[in-house]
């Protein structure tokens, strides 16, 4: 199990590394200079600097180091805990990254928490159900959810229930109201996901022995469903979860930016726009750790729920 953990961990270390690493080349290729980027961002007219006033800059913000030093530089603080100083809005990126990230962490929980409770729902509901026009509907719904653009629903659902129906704002990050429309616009991609992959689980389960023992017994129809069929119909969804959290986190990139929400996907968002390297390469490793961490906890939560998944290794066989 040691060996096991410190394998995860090093190959966690790995994928932070790796995205922090491309993360950076990837910004240095976008088109453009950084600095006459951000002035510009900044309402300053970069033909009226002199030579001297843009070599002052960029020594300033250390634009002058070379490509590798200024990823050393950069990798190092990191690794201290510092993600340096915006270029942008000359601020601590940490600073920025305290004001945003409750407001992302807020709707990407709550998105998890409608996407469980929707797609688990559906299927159980799917399952359950008997009369076959109805079932037949209801398991086509996944398809349609995953299939939608995130965009549009979003749209869709502020031309409703916020110019429409008047129900929520259709921007802004104040009151829980505000996080109504974006929560469910993040959920419901991921709800799909869970409900068609737990749908082919029900039907796989129902077709297995013990679950006609289990009726032999004389337990009712729910109680068989839920004792039996969703305990080992569910275990796939364990892995969907971890791969789905990244998809959340992604998502809020485009959410927060429809909805006007102050989160940390926004940030990112004109983070790219103005090249501001630092600020991105902090969101991207904060994503990148949630998700090795997230990875990480499913898979020690496998053996729990399926006893005959160890991660000892295995015992030599006899010769």
């Amino acid at each position: 199990m040691n060996r096991y953990l410190l394998g995860r961990v090093g190959q966690a270390l790995l994928v932070l590394w790796g995205a922090y690493t491309i993360t950076y080349f990837i910004l240095y290729l976008l088109p453009g200079d950084t600095l006459s980027i951000m002035l510009s961002a900044s309402g300053i007219e970069v033909d009226a600097l002199s030579p001297a006033d843009l070599a002052k800059a960029r020594a300033y913000y250390g634009l002058d180091r070379g490509l590798f030093e200024q990823y050393g530089h950069l990798l190092w603080q990191a690794l201290q805990g510092d993600f340096g100083q915006s270029l942008s809005l000359n601020r601590p990126v940490t600073a920025l990254l305290a004001e945003r990230l409750p407001q992302t962490l807020t709707l990407a929980g709550s998105a998890i928490v409608l996407s469980l409770i929707g797609g688990v729902g559906l299927a159980y509901l799917t399952a359950y159900v008997r009369w076959q026009p109805l079932q037949s509907a209801m398991a086509r719904l996944p398809s349609l959810g995953f299939s939608v653009p995130v965009f549009w629903l979003g749209l869709l659902l502020i031309q409703v229930f916020a110019f429409g129906l008047g129900w929520f704002p259709a921007t802004g990050s104040q009151g829980l109201d505000s996080l109504v429309l974006p929560a469910i616009t993040l959920a419901i991609p991921s709800a799909a996901v869970y409900a068609q992959v737990l749908q082919r689980g029900f039907q796989h389960v129902a077709r297995e022995p013990y679950i006609t023992t289990a009726y032999a017994k004389g337990l009712s129809r729910a109680q068989v469903q839920y004792r039996h069929g969703l305990k080992n119909a569910a275990l796939p969804i364990l892995t969907l979860f971890g791969l789905q959290v990244g998809n959340t986190v992604s998502g809020a990139v485009l959410v927060e930016t429809i909805f006007s929400r102050n989160g940390v996907g926004r940030l990112a968002q004109e983070a790219v726009l103005r090249q501001d390297i630092p600020v991105v390469l902090a969101i991207v490793a904060i994503s990148a750790a949630a998700f090795v961490v997230v990875n990480l906890l499913v898979d020690l939560l496998y053996p729990i729920f399926d006893p005959r998944i160890t991660h000892a290794p295995a015992a030599p066989t006899a010769a």
